[in-house]
């Protein structure tokens, strides 16, 4: 596990992953994956974890880790995971500057 500059996480997407890791009695980690599929081509699978996995890349912010594997952490370099609250619902959200494209949605992406 390293902690790099390479992802990060925003204080409002930590607010929330501590509360709803909270609600179910798990350790406030948030894994972040790709996956192939999606309208775009990629697309972005978020999960609580109950640990961080020896060859993780982590970001922390306000005691809530962000774990990204190594595959992945080649499309989102240089993201921001956020927590974006609108008229239209409440969802994570990720500003990858990688991301030639996206879906309408926001939880896919091309390259």
């Amino acid at each position: 596990m390293s902690e790099t500059a390479d992802i990060s996480l925003s204080p409002s997407a930590a607010a929330r992953i501590s509360a709803i890791a909270a609600k179910q009695n798990k350790p406030a980690i948030l894994r972040l994956s790709v996956e192939g599929g999606g309208c775009a081509g990629f697309q972005y699978r978020f999960g609580l974890a109950d640990a961080v996995e020896a060859d993780d890349v982590t970001a922390s912010t306000d005691g809530v880790t962000l774990a990204v594997d190594q595959l992945s952490l080649d499309l989102v370099r240089g993201s921001m995971v956020d927590f974006v609250e609108s008229l239209g619902g409440a969802a994570f959200q990720v500003t990858n500057p990688n991301a030639a494209s996206g879906c309408g949605c926001g939880t896919s992406f091309s390259i």
